[in-house]
C-alpha cells in the first residue's frame, strides 16, 4: 500500500538546535536531514546562535541542496508535505518564524512544497 502523502517535513526545535527531516511514509526511513547539530552548519552561524530564524533559513536552504542530490523523485507531482498548523502548534507559537523559515527557504531553493493546512490547500512550486 503506498501512501499519498509520501513525503513529508518533519522538524524539531530544542533550546539549542534545529533539526529538518524529510520523512518517506512508506518505509518509515528519513530520507534527508539538516541540523544545526552538525559542524559545518554551525561553523557557518554567528556564535552561539544556532536556533532563530537564521539558523532556520540556513537549515532549509542545506535541506533543499541535500533533496536536489539524493533526495525523492519529484516528477510525478508528488512534492515534501507540510503540515505548517500542526508544526506550529506542536512547537509553539515562539517557534513560528523558524517554522516558516524552514519552509520558505525550501520553497525558494527550487524544493515543491505541498501545504496540508486544514483551512487551505494550496501548494508552492
Amino acid at each position: 500500500m503506498t501512501v499519498l502523502k509520501r513525503y513529508v517535513l518533519r522538524l524539531f526545535f530544542s533550546l539549542k538546535y534545529i533539526t529538518a527531516n524529510v520523512v518517506d511514509r512508506n518505509n518509515g526511513h528519513i530520507v534527508v536531514s539538516a541540523s544545526t547539530v552538525e559542524h559545518a552548519l554551525k561553523s557557518t552561524l554567528e556564535s552561539g546562535r544556532s536556533c532563530n530564524a537564521k539558523a532556520a533559513a540556513t537549515v532549509g536552504e542545506v535541506l533543499a541542496m541535500r533533496l536536489r542530490v539524493e533526495g525523492p523523485e519529484q516528477g510525478q507531482g508528488n512534492g515534501i508535505h507540510v503540515n505548517v498548523n500542526k508544526e506550529v502548534e506542536k512547537k509553539g507559537f515562539k517557534n513560528r518564524t523558524k517554522v516558516w523559515a524552514i519552509v520558505n527557504a525550501l520553497k525558494n531553493n527550487g524544493v515543491k512544497i505541498i501545504l496540508d493546512d486544514d483551512d487551505s490547500r494550496s501548494s508552492y512550486d
